[in-house]
């Protein structure tokens, strides 16, 4: 999967964004710049991550994931891909393993929709996350260490 083109989950966009000297954040940093050019930014996890970034008055992680969107490729919410997300979601449940509560808006089918119609276009795509379990039934997901 050397050349598969990488979606970032909210954990890592999280840990990219923040410019803290936590170890964790700064090897997610390095890991990054190193492959940012296969990296993609789906919109679900920019929701997701700004969400709590406002909430909690982060400003400088709103600035940074700010920027983040200007320096790699974003990945919008279309149509077709909340079409892809709802089938996913119906058949999680009927095969008896939800992966959010049944009210939620489920942003890891939204974000395993999203890769799975990459794939559809002759993509080889890969999920980053720092939650492997719920994405890996859907698409491939490794955590970000993983990944080279």
């Amino acid at each position: 999967m050397s050349q598969s083109l990488i979606l970032l989950d909210t954990g890592p966009l999280g840990l990219i964004t923040n410019r803290s000297k936590n170890p964790e954040c700064q090897a997610c940093q390095q890991w990054f710049n190193s492959l940012s050019d296969r990296i993609l930014l789906p919109e679900i996890c920019d929701y997701e991550l700004r969400r709590e970034l406002i909430r909690a008055n982060k400003l400088r992680g709103l600035r940074q994931l700010d920027q983040l969107k200007t320096t790699v490729l974003y990945l919008p919410i279309t149509t077709t891909v909340m079409l892809k997300a709802a089938e996913l979601w119906a058949k999680a449940r009927n095969e008896g393993y939800p992966t959010a509560p049944p009210e939620a808006i489920d942003g890891d089918v939204i974000l395993a929709a999203q890769a799975l119609l990459l794939q559809e276009q002759g993509q080889d795509t890969i999920i980053a996350t720092t939650n492997v379990g719920h994405l890996s039934r859907f698409t491939p997901a490794l955590t970000w260490q993983a990944i080279r």
